[in-house]
């Protein structure tokens, strides 16, 4: 099972909401600590909220406009070495691609040669 990490709103203060105003990140995307997830805006101040960790983008649960508070989630993290094996499992199915694409094209040069030898 994929290890993943619920992202959600801190402790505003004394601020009980927040309008998203900007999202910042997309499914898939690659996120160090600390890189601006999304933007909202409350009465007060305009603020980015932080990725707490490493990862990939795994599900956004947000959009912009959205009325938010702390401890609603806002996204799902997937731990990056499972992103990068999701990845590398999808990797055999598109070698084998190219390969067939390869052969295909081996295929029509070949035909194209014996059509200039005759």
């Amino acid at each position: 099972m994929a290890d993943t990490r619920e992202v959600t709103v801190p402790d505003l203060g004394d601020v009980e909401a927040a309008e998203v105003i900007d999202v910042l990140v997309a499914p898939g995307d690659t996120v160090e600590p600390e890189t601006p997830l999304i933007t909202m805006e409350s009465e007060k101040s305009a603020m980015d909220l932080p990725s707490p960790a490493a990862g990939v983008v795994a599900e956004i649960k947000v959009k912009v406009g959205d009325q938010i508070g702390a401890g609603d989630l806002v996204l799902t993290l997937r731990a990056e070495d499972e992103a990068a094996e999701a990845e590398a499992d999808d990797a055999p199915d598109a070698a084998a691609d190219e390969a067939a694409g390869a052969a295909d094209d081996a295929d029509e040069e070949e035909a194209s040669a014996d059509d200039d030898a005759a």
